[in-house]
C-alpha cells in the first residue's frame, strides 16, 4: 500500500521497507555580493510496515549550498553527528540522511518492542539561518532524538559559523585574538552571572551546575550568543540556556571581523 505524505507542498511517498522524501527549494538570492544561495533540503521517513498514525519518524529540514558543496557536506556531516546523541553513541555518525534514517528506524523498531503502549521514536534535524551579516552567514543546527520509552527527548543546538567571502567554516578559536581565550571566558563569567540574576537561581542552584566552557558561538551584529545544551549547566527543564556578550566587551578579544568590522 503505497502512503503520501506533503513537504513544502512537494508530494513525498514510499513503496516497501523505507519512506523517503526529498524536496530541494531555492532560496531567493541575497543582494549581497558574497552571499551564498542556499536550497531548502526537506526529507521525512517513516517505519517499514507502519500502517497506523503512531509510526516512528525521522525528520530532515536542512541546507544545501549549490555554489560550495563543501559547505554542503559540511553542514550535514555535522547535523548528523548531532542526531546521533543518543540514538547509538559508541557508532559513527551515519554518511548520508538515508543511513541516518535507516539506522535510527531500525533502533526505533526495537525500542517500540520494549515500550509500552502505542509508544514511538521520533528524530529531528534541522538547519536555519540563525543570522547574516558583513558576510558572515550563522546557521543554527538542532536536533531532537526521542526513543519510545524514555523520560523525554534530547535536544542540542550547535551554531555553525560559515564566512561567505570564503567560503569556509569559520571554527570559534578563529574569531577570537591571539592570546585571548582567558580573557573570553572571564567574559563569559560575567554573562553567566547575568544570566543567573535573571532568572532568579540561587547560590545553591550555580553550586549545583556550574558554568563550563564553550565555544559554542553566534557571532551577531550587536552581541555574540553562546549556546549551551541540556544538562551542561542546568537541569532538563531549564532548557538550552543563551549566554550574551555585547560588542563592547569583545572589544580587544575578538578579531575585528567577528564584530561586524572589516577583515
Amino acid at each position: 500500500m503505497l502512503r503520501t505524505f506533503k513537504t513544502l507542498g512537494v508530494g513525498l511517498s514510499l513503496a516497501g521497507a523505507l519512506l523517503l522524501g526529498g524536496c530541494l527549494a531555492a532560496d531567493t538570492s541575497p543582494s549581497e555580493p558574497f552571499a551564498l544561495a542556499s536550497l531548502a533540503v526537506e526529507k521525512q521517513y517513516v517505519a517499514p510496515g507502519c500502517q497506523g498514525e503512531q509510526c516512528s519518524t525521522v525528520t530532515i529540514s536542512a541546507l544545501a549550498f549549490p555554489q560550495a558543496p563543501a559547505l554542503s557536506e559540511a553542514l550535514q556531516t555535522r547535523l548528523l553527528t548531532l542526531g546521533m546523541a543518543i540514538s547509538d553513541e559508541t557508532a559513527a555518525p551515519a554518511e548520508s540522511w538515508d543511513a541516518y534514517a535507516e539506522r535510527f528506524l531500525s533502533l526505533a523498531e526495537e525500542d517500540n518492542q520494549a515500550a509500552p503502549g502505542d509508544m514511538t521514536s521520533e528524530a529531528l534535524l534541522e538547519a536555519t539561518v540563525h543570522a547574516r551579516h558583513h558576510d558572515l552567514l550563522v546557521v543554527e543546527l538542532n536536533s531532537y532524538v526521542y526513543h519510545a520509552g524514555q523520560a523525554h527527548g534530547l535536544p542540542l543546538t550547535e551554531y555553525m559559523v560559515i564566512d561567505e567571502r570564503e567560503r569556509r567554516v569559520v571554527e570559534a578559536d578563529e574569531m577570537l585574538l591571539d592570546g585571548q581565550e582567558a580573557a573570553f571566558d572571564a567574559l563569559l563569567v560575567q554573562a553567566h552571572q547575568r544570566w543567573i540574576g535573571e532568572m532568579g537561581f540561587d547560590d545553591q542552584f550555580t553550586a549545583n551546575w556550574p558554568l563550563s566552557q564553550s565555544h559554542n558561538i553566534a557571532p551577531l551584529e550587536n552581541s555574540w550568543e553562546v549556546t549551551y545544551n541540556v544538562y551542561e549547566i542546568a537541569p532538563y527543564a531549564v532548557g538550552q540556556p543563551t549566554l550574551t556578550i555585547p560588542l563592547e566587551a569583545l572589544e580587544g578579544v575578538a578579531k575585528p571581523r567577528y564584530l561586524g568590522r572589516g577583515r
